[in-house]
């Protein structure tokens, strides 16, 4: 049975809202999902997300398997009790970790070998091993362990990492299959195939033929790529995907990338790039109905702004606190800047989610998105 269904589309894109019916309750898509990176959305308490209206986070499975680590999870009965999130999360695989965060790795068709950044370890991810990690995790969603690469590749390598890709998926879910599982969670697939666009077709036409539920795009953002590089990319993919299955974005992006990605059939998106920016005093601040600005808040101009955070939000905190009050705990390391700084960002974020799906309801989506920029004031 679909855990898809679609309600509106977009006459002359490919945008589409939608519900996905998960164990631990409904996400409303095109939706964004918070990186909760250790079980947590940093600064970020739940009664926050909820506030927010965050109806899915994301939970790292490399992360966790290192700390707290399996035994801890699997005592506690899971992800979902030991941090007390009662909405769904989805799990990465942890093989961009694994790549991206360790000097020395080695992908072989067992699996990946790495070394911790931490302490010099040694580590193996196997595709049976996430699998077994993100069911003791719990997760609504968990993601096949796939080989990720580097932004600029060789056709001969991102064919054969394309390639044992999907022998990957095949072990990935054939030991999903045996694994005793509490919820009727769901398996992703993941169709890559680097910057080439006759590759990107063929995976997405290869993970089609084993049925996953839903599928993650993957290698789209591991940096540097050109924006109609990384748009041509995905369109190459969802116009081949399942139109009855929901489609993940993994680690784009900006706001601006996001509706392109809509624009081209994306349901879902995950990113550290709001609260990460958020921790650094980066802020985004929606102008009108085109365009936002990002800001440094800790720039001279913001020290006598007395002015809300955000004079229309539903948060309390982004009305109550200025923005030279902001500043002023940035300036003075105070951990308060933090969690207004993350609250701001995701609330600018779910609010174009909420745009976003108005639009494509409404019909006036395709002769919005492509005006929808990003302005730099001086």
């Amino acid at each position: 049975m679909s855990i898809f269904q679609i309600h509106s589309t977009d006459n002359s894109t490919k945008a589409r809202t939608g519900t996905v019916s998960l164990p631990n309750g409904n996400v409303k898509t095109p939706v964004f999902m918070p990186i909760g990176t250790a079980g947590t959305v940093k600064a970020l308490t739940n009664d926050d997300l909820k506030n927010l209206d965050a109806e899915i986070i994301l939970g790292n499975t490399y992360h966790l398997w290192l700390k707290p680590g399996m035994e801890t999870m699997r005592k506690a009965g899971g992800l979902h009790q030991f941090n007390a999130w009662d909405r769904p999360i989805l799990t990465d695989s942890g093989g961009f970790q694994a790549f991206s965060l360790s000097e020395i790795n080695k992908f072989t068709e067992d699996g990946v070998t790495f070394k911790l950044p931490t302490n010099g370890d040694m580590k193996f991810l196997s595709p049976e091993l996430s699998m077994q990690i993100q069911t003791d995790i719990g997760s609504d969603i968990a993601l096949v362990l796939d080989e990720c690469l580097p932004a600029e590749v060789t056709k001969t390598q991102a064919k054969n990492a394309m390639d044992r890709t999907q022998r990957w998926a095949v072990r990935s879910q054939e030991h999903w299959n045996k694994l005793e599982r509490k919820n009727k969670n769901v398996l992703f697939g993941i169709p890559q195939g680097a910057q080439f666009l006759d590759l990107r077709k063929e995976s997405a036409t290869q993970i089609m033929d084993l049925d996953f539920a839903g599928y993650s795009i993957g290698g789209v953002a591991n940096g540097g790529e050109p924006e109609e590089m990384m748009y041509k990319q995905v369109l190459a993919q969802t116009e081949i995907l399942e139109e009855s299955k929901p489609r993940h974005l993994l680690g784009v992006g900006t706001p601006k990338d996001i509706v392109q990605m809509v624009a081209r059939g994306i349901d879902m998106f995950d990113c550290v790039y709001p609260t990460r920016n958020a921790r650094h005093g980066s802020l985004m601040f929606e102008l009108d109905d085109n365009s936002y600005e990002s800001v440094q808040i800790t720039n001279q101009r913001y020290e006598h702004d007395f002015t809300p955070i955000s004079a229309d939000s539903s948060i309390p905190e982004l009305r109550m606190y200025t923005r030279a009050y902001l500043r002023h705990l940035f300036k003075a390391k105070e951990l308060l800047g933090f969690r207004l700084a993350t609250l701001q960002n995701l609330d600018f974020y779910i609010r174009l989610m909420k745009k976003i799906r108005t639009k494509i309801e409404d019909g006036s989506f395709g002769g919005w998105y492509e005006q929808y920029q990003k302005v730099t004031r001086l």
